[in-house]
């Protein structure tokens, strides 16, 4: 943060002593060039933390790893329905980053309902695994969740995400306007 005030101090002063346009359009565009160069830095940081985190997390007992690279660990089986790709479901979560910072999570007693087909591949993958009552921890590589594109600021680009899910019930096609 410190650094990205002086980067704007000193780039406000460049600005205001140059004599001419083009001497501004000069410092301008570097400037932008700086900025796109820590940006994919940080970018490609967040990624392989996320790498990282996955392959030492496939070793841990009770992760199963499938085809697609999300990874899951059973914490509870349900004994319900099990969601289809247009599902409505009602779910409990917490979303948490691989540093273990949690960006979202929903209010203890009040689950939130959604189509299944309007979420992250992820998502979709691991609740369809899922039964009504079950409980997973689901363990979403960047291309599975977000990828490049960054929803909030709590969640960098290419980040991996770590999700506890409860499935609380599969609702009928069509209860997400009820």
């Amino acid at each position: 943060m410190v650094l990205r005030i002086a980067g704007l101090a000193i780039f406000s002063l460049m600005l205001a002593g140059c004599d001419s346009a083009s001497d501004r359009d000069e410092i301008e565009d570097k400037e932008a060039f700086r900025k796109e160069l820590i940006e994919k830095a940080l970018n490609d940081d967040t990624r392989k933390a996320g790498e990282a985190f996955l392959a030492e997390n496939r070793q841990k007992p009770g992760v199963i790893v499938r085809k697609s690279g999300l990874q899951y660990r059973v914490i509870s089986e349900g004994q319900g329905k099990q969601p289809e790709y247009d599902s409505v479901v009602l779910v409990e979560y917490e979303g948490r980053r691989v540093d273990g910072g949690v960006f979202d999570k929903t209010e203890a007693g009040k689950p939130i309902k959604f189509p299944l087909n309007q979420v992250i591949k992820g998502w979709r993958e691991g609740l369809g695994l899922m039964k009504e009552g079950a409980q997973y921890e689901l363990y979403i590589p960047a291309d599975l969740a977000y990828g490049a594109r960054s929803p909030s600021r709590e969640i960098p680009p290419n980040s991996a995400l770590i999700f506890d899910v409860r499935l609380i019930e599969v609702l009928e096609k069509g209860a997400e306007k009820q």
